[in-house]
């Protein structure tokens, strides 16, 4: 089974926040997101996918899961890359 790790950020007219995660249907938790389904933490915000990167094994994904959340140097780097390509 594939899982991914991702990272999520609101959108412009929401206040700046991201959200990092893990699943094994990239599509269907960004959707729940999005429609207050998804963790307590992204309710009530729109969110657009910013990163996502695929892991084999779930063991690897969660534990590259758990860095990235602990390392907001590289989420915001993550996020400025995003938002410099995106313009």
């Amino acid at each position: 089974m594939v899982y991914y790790v991702y990272l999520i950020h609101t959108l412009d007219k929401y206040p700046i926040k991201s959200y990092v995660g893990y699943t094994n249907n990239l599509e269907n938790r960004l959707s729940k997101h999005n429609s207050n389904l998804g963790a307590k933490s992204t309710k009530g915000y729109k969110w657009e996918l910013i990163y996502k990167k695929k892991f084999y094994s779930k063991s690897k994904a969660l534990s590259f899961e758990y860095k990235l959340k602990k390392d907001r140097k590289e989420r915001l780097k993550l996020i400025y890359d995003f938002k410099k390509k995106k313009s």
